[in-house]
């Protein structure tokens, strides 16, 4: 879903062989590989397993494929300048090498769950000390939410996380959101953009699923349960369903680039 800002971030900052990335939160790894693909060395840290093992499957085969001998080390696998790493976002020490990297990402959406200013802080604070001076800093978030299709559905979990009043539950962006995070993390504003990330599905089912992967439904499944979340986020999507059965959301997401003093 997030292709089209990937490339766009890449491109901006012209990643390739020279550039030494960190991932902070890569999920499924697939900004890793399409970094890799330009001919970067790239590290991603997750906490989550599952996901960590999706990227694996993207990141690795291309070495038994080459003859390149992977190996595994303190939870972190590591295969043609490509490295994983099992472990919170913000654990960063198993990381480090002797070269400083010229760029650290963040493509989960800063700020579309509350209470998580800290823990992006945490995350911040110990990826800058790997980085080199002038390195590239990305952090990224959804744009305006009239902008948004996904806005209207995603405040299906705010409402139903509300019995808890979680601190979890989601929150539409604030125009402020990256800006905010940078200088709270010293780092110096060197741009920003917009970029379009339609979210389109196969059917009401796989949108379904896919929302729901994200994580940011997690706190009202807590407050309701799973078939009560499923129901109401299936009559959300229903505006944005084709007559063909496929699923379609224009979105706007806005990415900021920083520097390491």
């Amino acid at each position: 879903m997030l292709v089209p800002l990937y490339e766009a971030v890449y491109e901006r900052l012209e990643v390739g062989p020279a550039t030494r990335l960190l991932g902070l939160g890569c999920g499924t790894g697939l900004a890793l590989l399409m970094a890799a693909a330009r001919g970067a060395s790239v590290t991603g840290v997750d906490s989550c397993p599952e996901r960590l093992a999706l990227a694996r499957e993207r990141l690795l085969p291309d070495a038994a494929c080459d003859g390149t001998r992977a190996r595994t080390t303190a939870g972190t696998r590591t295969t043609a300048g490509t490295r994983l790493v099992d472990g919170a976002p913000g654990d960063v020490a198993a990381v480090a090498e002797t070269a400083a990297y010229t760029l650290v990402t963040v493509f989960e959406p800063v700020g579309c769950l509350a209470g998580d200013s800290e823990g992006l802080d945490g995350q911040l604070a110990a990826a800058l000390r790997l980085a080199g001076h002038g390195a590239a800093v990305v952090l990224t978030g959804w744009g305006p939410p009239e902008r948004c299709a996904t806005s209207s559905v995603l405040r299906v979990a705010t409402k139903l996380a509300e019995p808890m009043r979680s601190a979890r539950s989601w929150r539409p962006a604030r125009r402020d959101d990256l800006e905010e995070v940078a200088q709270r993390a010293g780092l110096k504003p060197d741009g920003s953009g917009r970029v379009a990330c339609p979210f389109g599905y196969a059917g009401l089912g796989s949108a379904v699923r896919g929302l729901l992967s994200t994580g940011v439904f997690d706190a009202a499944i807590a407050a309701t349960d799973a078939k009560q979340v499923d129901k109401e986020l299936a009559e959300a999507l229903h505006p944005y369903r084709r007559e063909d059965g496929t699923v379609w959301m224009p979105n706007v997401f806005r990415y900021l680039v920083a520097r390491v003093p």
